[in-house]
């Protein structure tokens, strides 16, 4: 204010001077307009007298009055803020060049917009000014205004001669040295601003300000302490924005002293640039923490580093790591390593964090990539390393405790540098584990083998013997198996297996699938000495134990086995009790077998084996001579199964029982009832057959005739003909010349496609396609069989045509064949296998509702075995997930979990973590997701889906760092799942986001 008062008075006091100078002209020319817009000027009423300079001028014929008033106008049009202002003063300088108030203009207004704060329109018209014109006063006003109108246009360096000019000054000395000091504090260069600042500190109105710089020069020199003492004596007097920079100062200057306890308040009370921030004031402040042991609020710290790749982003990672490990996290701590080990800006701390990354994945499983391949990396990249034998070793023990056994063979056989031979034997033999588990029966068994050739351990020798005899059965070859199993038995180690318990069980089945029933019971009989904890085993060894006694015809031995699995009341108790009731007929016990027959009808009304019970309590009925009762039985099997293979049978059974009876017509009725249903059957020739022996022996053959003429498959003329090339067709496929039986039963069929043994042709027509690869030529005959009445080729004919649709992915053709089988199947193993077919047709065909229909009934029959056991739940999840049924998904991935192996257990433990994220069950889920690390890293798609679950959960526990680096490795590492990537990717920008919006000076 002092300026501008001081300002104007010289300004009045020029147009004082100015006004008595004109008096006389003014006077003398009568310009009495003039001197009114005088007055009005120094009035600062510039626009009126801006008008009236305007008007005098254009009237007034004096050159000295024209310039007079030009100078005013422009005078006034600059204080006016006129757009034309600078031209009418350019006019005024070019008009009137010999006017004395040129110089005097170009100064004014400079001056005059200098008070006003408009440094760069002054700046323009210092520049205009003749400085040498000048006083001494004048000169020093002009130096520093024009110095501080440069330093206020941040024109630093156009700013310093002009201070320079004035520092001698004592109205202007002062101020310039401020500014010189401030110049050069803040281009660093500290020992010029503490001369300029010394020389004014002793001035009231500068200490408040130079305590705050010299603070911060004494920080930036390194004078840490003094930095300190600076900073405390001048928090008390500073604003905000300065005590926040302050404690910055002190805390880091404490920092750098390495009290870390001391930096920490002082840290915690700084605010950021704009609020917000940087990742070395997160840093320090976790580092000082961290040197506390207070790895809580160090982690709370670091992991706000989510970007950055520098320096200070490496330090940072890397001590979160180590914080991680100091609070038991190691899931965190891998994370952290390994994106300290990515960047290379501090060798040492990169080595090391690449060390600790390769130790934890070991010890807890690695999504990202196989841990061989880390502990690989290691060494590859640190040959020289001192923990190089650490690593090694863990490697080796890599292979086999990661599971990841396909990517650790590959590795083995890649890499010959670590063929350890007893890790190469393990190995083979975890595969071909996998693979028999997977079903690749021929690929598990070349493990096995592999795994033989490699005797470096005993005990895994003797297990892979043992599984290369599992393998080998499975694949049919059983007098293979059976040699596997018996060289198995021969290692002294076998004892000390895992499956030397069922080796008994195993030879007597390899014995058993060759006809070799004696030496079968003789081992099923030693595993049931000496195995009684599996009960599923032990009551199937009874049974096959009875079996393999009754075959040989030792039927007491058989009833023996027969009662003790009746006993056990397990699984096939009502085959048990079947087989118990038939063998008492072979020992003439025809009542006691009646007697055990309708006890079983009774008891077993869903029996599989009620058809053959009727049928057998039927035909037992006949020998007794109670045939009143077998025509009884065989009505009631008629009844419950009119489709069934007994069908044809009974009804031929009661022809014959009224023909032996002598009651013709009642015979005729029931032969013709078989011809007419069962047609082409080996019922419906032999019901034939008997009629015409009653046609003819009444004497009614015209009557036979007629009636056999309305029978298709009867070819009486060619009947010889029919025969003979028939039999010359079996011939050829009973002595098993496959390629003579095709061409033999391809030229019966042609000839005779209705013939007597039509359906037989077909049907081993078919058989030796399908034994010849033929698979495909297979069909139309296998489909002759079954579009016939029920026959004793039709199950058979139906699971091969089954199994064929489904070898060509046909589901929509296998439906209706797999539908048959299972209402029409006699053996309980095909019904199993219809309805596991249909539950896996119906879910590729998408129709979910009914694939958990037969997911149902495959999970409710006890004979199912656990790897079908795992594909039924598994389909009821995917199911209920397709379907959006989250509670059924849940109850069936909690089912599957339990008895699921390979890459179904990565599935279900996938959706175990992913429902208790779900939940808020953050740390449950991550045990979740480190164990589907840790166990089934070779399964690389739920390792991937995993780990964007475990962000969530980090997420959740607001552990931000964790994470986004979890999901942008995610993105990084798994490409080839682009649905992963994609969610990934979602996530991270939904954090980011949310990040974004928080993340300002919320440090605590």
């Amino acid at each position: 204010m002092r300026k501008q008062s001081w300002l104007l008075l010289w300004l009045f006091f020029i147009g004082v001077t100015t006004m008595s100078a004109q008096k006389s002209a003014i006077h003398t020319h009568d310009l009495e307009d003039y001197d009114r817009a005088l007055a009005l000027y120094n009035n600062n009423q510039y626009q009126s007298a801006q008008i009236i300079f305007e008007k005098v001028k254009s009237e007034s014929k004096n050159t000295e009055v024209q310039s007079d008033c030009a100078y005013y106008s422009a005078n006034c049009a600059i204080r006016l803020n006129q757009a034309n202002a600078d031209a009418k003063m350019e006019s005024f300088v070019s008009d009137y060049p010999t006017s004395t108030k040129q110089n005097q203009a170009y100064i004014e207004v400079a001056h005059y917009y200098f008070e006003q704060g408009k440094y760069p329109q002054a700046l323009q018209y210092f520049d205009k000014v003749d400085e040498s014109t000048l006083s001494n006063d004048d000169i020093d006003k002009f130096n520093f205004q024009k110095g501080y109108a440069f330093f206020s246009s941040n024109q630093k360096k156009e700013a310093t001669p002009y201070f320079n000019k004035v520092l001698n000054s004592p109205t202007y000395g002062s101020q310039a040295k401020y500014y010189l000091g401030f110049m050069a504090y803040e281009g660093d260069d500290y020992k010029k601003a503490t001369k300029y600042f010394d020389e004014v500190a002793g001035e009231e109105k500068y200490k408040e300000k130079l305590s705050y710089f010299q603070a911060d020069m004494n920080f930036k020199l390194g004078n840490f302490q003094k930095a300190i003492d600076l900073g405390l004596a001048a928090m008390p007097k500073s604003n905000a924005l300065e005590k926040s920079e302050l404690n910055k100062i002190i805390g880091e200057s404490y920092f750098n002293l390495k009290q870390y306890d001391k930096a920490i308040p002082y840290l915690k009370e700084y605010k950021g640039k704009k609020g917000r921030w940087s990742n070395t004031d997160f840093y320090q402040l976790g580092y000082a923490y961290y040197k506390q042991n207070d790895f809580e609020n160090a982690i709370a710290q670091f992991s706000k580093i989510i970007t950055g790749n520098d320096f200070v982003a490496q330090n940072a990672y890397y001590h979160l790591g180590e914080s991680y490990l100091k609070t038991d996290k190691k899931q965190q701590a891998l994370n952290a390593f390994k994106n300290a080990s990515e960047m290379s800006f501090d060798a040492k701390i990169q080595e090391d964090a690449h060390l600790n990354y390769a130790k934890l994945s070991y010890e807890i499983g690695n999504s990202y990539q196989s841990v061989p391949d880390v502990l690989s990396s290691f060494l590859e990249k640190y040959p020289n390393s001192p923990s190089k034998t650490e690593i090694e070793t863990l490697l080796i023990n890599s292979f086999i405790t990661s599971k990841n056994y396909k990517g650790a063979l590959e590795l083995l056989e890649k890499n010959k540098n670590f063929a350890n031979r007893a890790v190469y034997q393990k190995v083979t033999f975890y595969r071909g584990l996998e693979l028999y588990t997977d079903g690749s029966y021929q690929e598990a068994l070349a493990m096995f083998k592999k795994s033989i050739a490699e005797p470096k351990d005993a005990k895994f020798t003797a297990r892979a013997t043992f599984w290369k005899g599992e393998t080998e059965y499975v694949l049919d070859n059983f007098n293979e198996a059976l040699l596997s199993f018996k060289q198995f038995t021969g290692y002294a180690e076998a004892k000390n297996t895992p499956e030397f318990k069922n080796i008994n069980y195993n030879i007597a089945y390899s014995y058993f699938k060759q006809k070799e029933y004696d030496q079968a019971g003789d081992y099923f009989q030693k595993h049931i000495d000496l195995v009684k904890d599996d009960k599923i085993r032990l009551n199937d060894s009874y049974l096959r134990l009875g079996d393999s006694r009754f075959v040989t015809t030792k039927y007491w031995p058989a009833m023996d086995a027969y009662n003790k699995a009746i006993e056990l009341r397990s699984v096939d108790a009502d085959y048990a009790q079947f087989q118990k009731a038939i063998s008492y007929g072979f020992v003439a016990k025809n009542d006691k077998k009646i007697e055990d027959l309708n006890k079983f009808v009774t008891l077993y009304p869903k029996s599989q084996y009620r058809d053959d019970a009727l049928f057998e309590l039927g035909n037992t009925y006949v020998t007794e001579k109670k045939n009143d009762l077998a025509i009884q039985t065989y009505d009631q099997l008629i009844r419950e199964f009119k489709s069934g293979s007994y069908a044809s049978k009974a009804i031929l059974r009661q022809g014959l029982i009224y023909y032996n009876g002598e009651k013709d017509d009642l015979a005729l009725s029931k032969f013709k009832k078989v011809a007419a249903d069962y047609p082409k059957s080996p019922e419906a020739l032999e019901a034939v057959a008997t009629a015409r022996i009653i046609y003819v022996d009444n004497g009614r053959v015209d009557e036979y005739a007629n009636w056999v003429r309305t029978l298709d498959f009867v070819e009486v003329s060619d009947a010889d003909l029919d025969n003979d090339t028939y039999e010359a067709a079996e011939k050829q496929y009973l002595q098993n010349n496959t390629k003579q039986s095709i061409s033999a039963f391809s030229g019966y069929v042609s000839k005779f496609p209705n013939g007597i043994h039509a359906l037989k042709a077909n049907f081993y027509l078919a058989q030796s396609y399908y034994a010849d690869g033929l698979e495909s030529n297979s069909v139309p005959n296998y489909e002759f069989v079954i579009a016939k009445p029920r026959n004793e080729f039709t199950e058979q004919s139906l699971v091969r045509l089954a199994q064929i649709h489904l070898k060509a992915d046909n589901s929509q053709k296998a439906i209706p064949v797999l539908k048959r089988l299972e209402t029409e199947a006699d053996f309980p193993q095909n019904v199993t296998f219809a309805q596991a077919n249909l539950m896996k047709s119906y879910y590729e065909l998408k129709d979910y509702p009914n694939a958990v229909v037969y997911a149902d009934k495959v999970l409710a029959n006890p004979k199912t075995d656990d790897k079908v056991k795992s594909d039924a739940q598994i389909i009821v999840a995917r199911s209920a997930i397709k379907s959006n049924d989250e509670t059924k998904a849940r109850t069936a991935y909690a089912k599957l979990l339990m008895i699921a192996k390979g890459e179904l257990a990565a599935e279900a433990l996938y959706y175990d973590a992913y429902f208790k994220n779900k939940d808020g069950k953050y740390e449950a889920s991550n045990t979740a997701v480190q164990k589907l690390t840790k166990d089934y890293s070779g399964y690389k798609y739920f390792g991937a889906k995993g780990l964007v679950v475990m962000a969530k959960n980090f997420y959740g526990l607001k552990d931000s760092f964790q994470a986004t680096y979890i999901l942008e490795s995610v993105i990084k590492n798994f490409s080839a799942y682009p649905d992963v990537v994609e969610e990934a990717q979602k996530e991270l920008d939904k954090i980011k986001s949310e990040e974004s919006k928080t993340n300002s000076s919320i440090q605590n």
